[in-house]
């Protein structure tokens, strides 16, 4: 019995069906991965993240990006959805039609229990390889925590952890908030 080939996707025919499918997909190794739909409680604490950083961030040479942005990783061939990431290079002072990233400083993502795997898996190998990424965050939504992994120059990758009353430090982009703000609006003490 021969096994039937799965059909590939190239990168340029990925993004051409990106561009008109009512769903959106993840893109890896040539093949697409449609998202699931996300609880109000992670849409909260994503847009609560978002927001924070765009107020903190304002009059900065950064942008703020949400889930309708996709994020390049060239190395893997891979195209992702992040919750939120924000980039501070010079092409990202002003927002223009462009749909993809590929040089965020700091990347979030909103933990849930259909991709939690492979946003600790899959993402952080992936994320961890772009040469601009200073940090890759994870926040819960069943309970406040925050993950931070920071990179440490040239030797590795510092891994942080906050939780109740601490204030989380997004060293990348020189913010500090609260752990609290992220999750107002929400049911999570």
């Amino acid at each position: 019995m021969q096994l039937a080939e799965k059909p590939t996707l190239s990168e340029a025919g990925y993004l051409a069906f990106e561009e008109t499918s009512p769903l959106r997909h993840e893109y890896v190794g040539s093949e697409a991965y449609a998202m699931s739909g996300g609880t109000l409680r992670h849409n909260r604490i994503s847009l609560n993240a978002a927001s924070l950083l765009l107020a903190r961030l304002a009059g900065k040479p950064c942008q703020v990006f949400m889930s309708d942005v996709k994020l390049h990783v060239a190395r893997d061939s891979a195209y992702y959805y992040p919750d939120v990431m924000v980039a501070c290079a010079e092409q990202a002072s002003a927002a223009n039609d462009a749909q993809v990233v590929s040089d965020p400083l700091l990347v979030v993502e909103v933990l849930s229990p259909s991709t939690e795997a492979t946003d600790r898996r899959e993402k952080l190998h992936a994320y961890r390889r772009l040469p601009a990424l200073q940090e890759y965050a994870l926040i819960s939504q069943d309970t406040q925590q925050v993950e931070i992994y920071r990179r440490q120059g040239d030797i590795g990758w510092l891994y942080i952890t906050y939780e109740p009353g601490d204030t989380v430090e997004f060293a990348s982009v020189g913010v500090t908030l609260p752990i609290a703000e992220l999750y107002a609006g929400t049911d999570v003490a």
